[in-house]
Protein backbone atom coordinates (compact mmCIF):
# COMPACT_ATOMS: atom_id res chain seq x y z
CA UNK A 1 0.00 0.00 0.00
CA UNK A 2 1.17 3.39 -0.43
CA UNK A 3 1.44 6.58 1.83
CA UNK A 4 2.41 9.88 1.98
CA UNK A 5 5.19 11.74 3.10
CA UNK A 6 5.97 13.04 6.83
CA UNK A 7 9.30 14.62 8.35
CA UNK A 8 10.94 13.00 11.04
CA UNK A 9 13.42 14.82 13.56
CA UNK A 10 15.76 12.51 14.84
CA UNK A 11 19.59 11.63 16.14
CA UNK A 12 21.57 9.35 14.35
CA UNK A 13 22.47 6.28 16.71
CA UNK A 14 24.64 4.70 13.88
CA UNK A 15 26.23 3.85 10.37
CA UNK A 16 24.66 0.74 9.47
CA UNK A 17 27.25 0.05 6.54
CA UNK A 18 30.26 1.53 5.31
CA UNK A 19 29.52 1.03 1.91
CA UNK A 20 28.04 4.46 0.84
CA UNK A 21 28.19 4.50 -2.58
CA UNK A 22 27.06 2.04 -5.57
CA UNK A 23 27.25 1.66 -9.02
CA UNK A 24 23.70 3.39 -10.07
CA UNK A 25 21.75 2.47 -13.05
CA UNK A 26 20.95 6.00 -14.86
CA UNK A 27 17.79 5.01 -15.58
CA UNK A 28 16.21 3.49 -12.34
CA UNK A 29 18.84 4.23 -10.04
CA UNK A 30 18.79 0.29 -9.32
CA UNK A 31 22.49 -1.20 -8.28
CA UNK A 32 24.09 -2.09 -11.46
CA UNK A 33 26.32 -5.41 -12.10
CA UNK A 34 29.62 -4.73 -12.89
CA UNK A 35 32.21 -6.70 -14.30
CA UNK A 36 35.68 -5.84 -15.40
CA UNK A 37 34.74 -4.39 -18.93
CA UNK A 38 30.51 -3.92 -18.81
CA UNK A 39 27.67 -3.27 -16.52
CA UNK A 40 24.05 -4.16 -16.63
CA UNK A 41 21.09 -3.14 -14.51
CA UNK A 42 18.96 -5.90 -13.87
CA UNK A 43 15.94 -4.30 -13.18
CA UNK A 44 15.55 -1.71 -16.45
CA UNK A 45 18.18 -3.79 -18.96
CA UNK A 46 20.63 -1.10 -19.88
CA UNK A 47 23.97 -2.02 -20.30
CA UNK A 48 27.40 0.18 -20.96
CA UNK A 49 30.98 -0.03 -20.22
CA UNK A 50 32.30 -0.20 -17.06
CA UNK A 51 33.62 3.09 -16.90
CA UNK A 52 30.77 4.86 -18.09
CA UNK A 53 28.88 3.47 -14.82
CA UNK A 54 27.76 6.28 -12.86
CA UNK A 55 27.62 6.18 -8.94
CA UNK A 56 24.79 7.15 -6.19
CA UNK A 57 25.19 7.64 -1.81
CA UNK A 58 23.27 5.26 -0.07
CA UNK A 59 23.79 5.87 3.45
CA UNK A 60 22.17 3.14 5.85
CA UNK A 61 21.21 4.71 9.22
CA UNK A 62 19.81 3.78 12.42
CA UNK A 63 18.04 6.83 13.87
CA UNK A 64 15.94 7.92 16.94
CA UNK A 65 13.01 10.38 17.88
CA UNK A 66 11.97 10.67 21.01
CA UNK A 67 9.58 7.55 20.83
CA UNK A 68 11.55 5.41 18.52
CA UNK A 69 14.39 3.75 16.43
CA UNK A 70 14.17 3.76 12.74
CA UNK A 71 16.50 2.10 10.54
CA UNK A 72 16.26 4.14 7.44
CA UNK A 73 18.43 5.04 3.98
CA UNK A 74 19.69 8.09 2.75
CA UNK A 75 19.80 8.37 -1.38
CA UNK A 76 21.59 10.51 -3.95
CA UNK A 77 22.58 13.71 -4.22
CA UNK A 78 21.27 15.43 -0.68
CA UNK A 79 24.56 13.51 0.43
CA UNK A 80 26.82 15.60 -1.77
CA UNK A 81 27.33 18.86 0.75
CA UNK A 82 28.46 16.26 3.11
CA UNK A 83 30.81 14.84 1.65
CA UNK A 84 31.86 17.78 -0.40
CA UNK A 85 31.91 16.11 -3.61
CA UNK A 86 29.74 13.98 -5.82
CA UNK A 87 29.64 9.68 -5.37
CA UNK A 88 30.83 9.25 -9.11
CA UNK A 89 34.10 11.79 -7.61
CA UNK A 90 34.51 9.77 -4.41
CA UNK A 91 34.39 6.59 -5.62
CA UNK A 92 37.28 7.60 -8.18
CA UNK A 93 38.84 8.84 -5.07
CA UNK A 94 38.21 5.55 -3.59
CA UNK A 95 40.22 3.70 -6.29
CA UNK A 96 42.93 5.83 -6.66
CA UNK A 97 43.77 5.47 -2.66
CA UNK A 98 42.74 1.79 -2.95
CA UNK A 99 45.34 1.09 -6.04
CA UNK A 100 48.13 2.96 -3.98
CA UNK A 101 47.57 1.33 -0.62
CA UNK A 102 47.26 -2.02 -2.28
CA UNK A 103 43.50 -2.80 -1.47
CA UNK A 104 42.45 -6.28 -3.21
CA UNK A 105 38.41 -5.22 -2.33
CA UNK A 106 37.72 -2.81 -5.01
CA UNK A 107 34.43 -1.80 -2.82
CA UNK A 108 36.56 -1.96 0.08
CA UNK A 109 36.13 2.41 2.14
CA UNK A 110 39.57 3.35 3.65
CA UNK A 111 38.87 3.45 7.12
CA UNK A 112 39.38 7.26 7.65
CA UNK A 113 36.64 7.62 5.34
CA UNK A 114 34.51 5.29 7.36
CA UNK A 115 35.85 7.31 10.58
CA UNK A 116 35.25 10.87 9.43
CA UNK A 117 31.05 9.55 8.18
CA UNK A 118 30.73 8.47 11.29
CA UNK A 119 31.80 11.83 13.11
CA UNK A 120 29.50 13.70 10.63
CA UNK A 121 26.28 12.07 11.37
CA UNK A 122 26.08 9.91 14.85
CA UNK A 123 25.29 11.95 17.61
CA UNK A 124 24.06 14.55 15.21
CA UNK A 125 20.01 15.60 14.57
CA UNK A 126 18.67 15.96 11.37
CA UNK A 127 15.23 16.24 9.44
CA UNK A 128 14.26 13.61 7.51
CA UNK A 129 11.88 13.36 4.77
CA UNK A 130 10.38 9.96 4.47
CA UNK A 131 7.97 7.61 2.98
CA UNK A 132 5.22 6.34 5.21
CA UNK A 133 2.89 3.26 4.70
CA UNK A 134 -0.63 2.69 5.32
CA UNK A 135 -1.28 -0.62 6.78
Amino acid sequence: MSGGRALLAASVISIQNSCFIYPACQSCFSRLILDSRRFNCLKCGCTGEAKDASYRYRLSLKIADTNDLFDITVFGGCLDPFFGVTAGNLQRYIQDFNQLSGETNKDASPGMLVQAVETCFIGKRFIFGVKTRKY
